[in-house]
């Protein structure tokens, strides 16, 4: 595994390296978060570990860049703040998990580890419910665009329509069930896909059940 570090405390980041090394574990460092944002972009890491606090360029604006450009490794978010906005701003931009500083480093290597276990999706297929179609390989709703959570979640859904969903059963899948996000972040993700169904035009919906979670369903 190699994984980009950005971190500008050299001691804790010092630390860290040297603890993912016993690991086996190859780590490329950067202390600022223009140098993050130059190695980030490069396709030759399996997860990137983003503070959110950065000299010169904050690590959501890292974030908002990488995915922007189509740039999807993985990526786990650091903050000290530990403030809900902080992770649904990460989330927006397209973060995979989120761990709030101080943290152990044994935890930072099982995030990692869960991150490549982590199953893709499915390649050369597609998944049909009424007039929508998943491609799974263009990661597009109809010609729509989704990001990877968005089009994990609409998987889900589509391949069991009129069958619910919990929120639960959708964060193990989603962010693996080990990862400290919270039901509100499937909320935020359902919305964004709500807004995209609602873009196609189609009687498709994404129906809450009281206590259950969330089902695909077409409305006459």
């Amino acid at each position: 595994m190699r994984i980009l570090y950005v971190e500008d405390e050299k001691y804790l980041a010092e630390a860290v390296i040297h603890m993912l090394k016993k690991e086996k574990i190859n780590t490329d460092w950067a202390d600022d978060g223009e140098k993050g944002l130059n190695l980030a972009l490069k396709p030759n890491y399996d997860v990137i570990v983003l503070d959110i606090m950065l000299p010169h360029m904050s690590g959501l604006d890292i974030l908002k860049t990488i995915r922007a450009r189509g740039v999807k490794t993985p990526v786990i978010m650091l903050s000290a703040l530990g403030e809900v906005e902080d992770k649904i701003k990460g989330l927006e931009y397209g973060a995979d998990d989120y761990l709030a500083k101080p943290f152990k480093t044994a935890e930072l290597i099982a995030r990692l580890r869960a991150l490549i276990r982590r199953p893709t999706l499915k390649e050369t297929e597609s998944l049909k419910f009424k007039d929508v179609t998943l491609d799974l390989t263009s990661r597009t709703l109809n010609g729509i665009e989704l990001t990877d959570k968005e089009a994990s979640i609409f998987e889900m859904l589509v391949s069991t329509p009129d069958k619910a969903i919990s929120k639960e059963q959708i964060l193990a899948h989603v962010w693996g069930a080990d990862s400290e996000f919270e039901e509100n972040y499937v909320e935020v993700y359902v919305s964004y896909l709500r807004k995209k169904l609602k873009q196609l035009n189609t009687k498709v919906k994404i129906k809450t059940i009281r206590s259950l979670g969330y089902k695909l369903c077409s409305e006459s």
